[in-house]
């Protein structure tokens, strides 16, 4: 995203796991990067070209650095240098939550996705609240703080519903024009849930011109 961004390989179930690490800005003196918490970001579609470098990845990565927050973006199995094949979200959602147990054992996190990532991070979410951070059953999630989701892959895939009380601190934000997802479909996963959806007017899946709009509405949301 930028030249300040640290490259990181992690290991997952596949193997390594390529990753990029950007810090808020913070006094140069400082010897640690302070910050909110650790925010995770996870792309679109791997078979449809989708990476860690997406344009709506790299805005949801600029808008929570603007906010105080680091954060970890990384390319999904068989992307980039990241090891392993495509695993129809399962091995992802694995991957992620080996990324958060390696990087934010404890302390406040926010997950974040755009697409085919949005439903990854859906399953991220419920795995934290089921099994805990560290894999342990019975154990709180306690420390997710922020979910925000973009254009959300419900037509394709088991989007999980988020928890009740985590409605507060989840932004979902969709496309009016939309022809990858429709807006109708995210509706329909919303609506049971009673979970509000933000929909920006005349605009497609990749939120072409409206990246700055996208932005601000992330940013309104963390500082809430």
């Amino acid at each position: 995203m930028n030249r300040l961004s640290e490259e990181l390989t992690l290991t997952g179930q596949a193997g390594q796991i390529d990753c990029l690490v950007d810090y808020p800005t913070v006094d140069t003196s400082s010897v640690e990067h302070d910050g909110v918490g650790w925010a995770f970001i996870c792309h679109p579609h791997p078979l449809f070209g989708g990476t860690m470098d997406n344009k709506v990845v790299q805005t949801l990565a600029r808008a929570f650095l603007a906010c105080g927050w680091k954060v970890l973006r990384f390319n999904f199995r068989g992307v980039g240098k990241s090891e392993g094949v495509h695993d129809n979200g399962v091995g992802e959602a694995a991957d992620l939550m080996a990324i958060i147990q390696n990087i934010a054992p404890v302390g406040p996190i926010a997950l974040s996705g755009f697409s085919f990532g949005a439903f990854v991070a859906s399953h991220g979410i419920d795995t934290l609240f089921s099994q805990g951070r560290a894999g342990q059953p019975g154990e709180e999630a306690g420390d997710l703080k922020k979910i925000v989701l973009v254009g959300t892959a419900t037509t394709r895939f088991d989007v999980r519903p988020l928890p009740l009380h985590m409605q507060n601190q989840a932004l979902v934000i969709h496309g009016e024009d939309d022809d990858t997802v429709p807006l109708s479909s995210v509706m329909n996963w919303a609506r049971p849930q009673i979970l509000p959806v933000t929909v920006i007017p005349a605009v497609g899946h990749f939120f072409h011109g409206q990246l700055p709009l996208l932005k601000s509405l992330v940013m309104r949301h963390l500082v809430f």
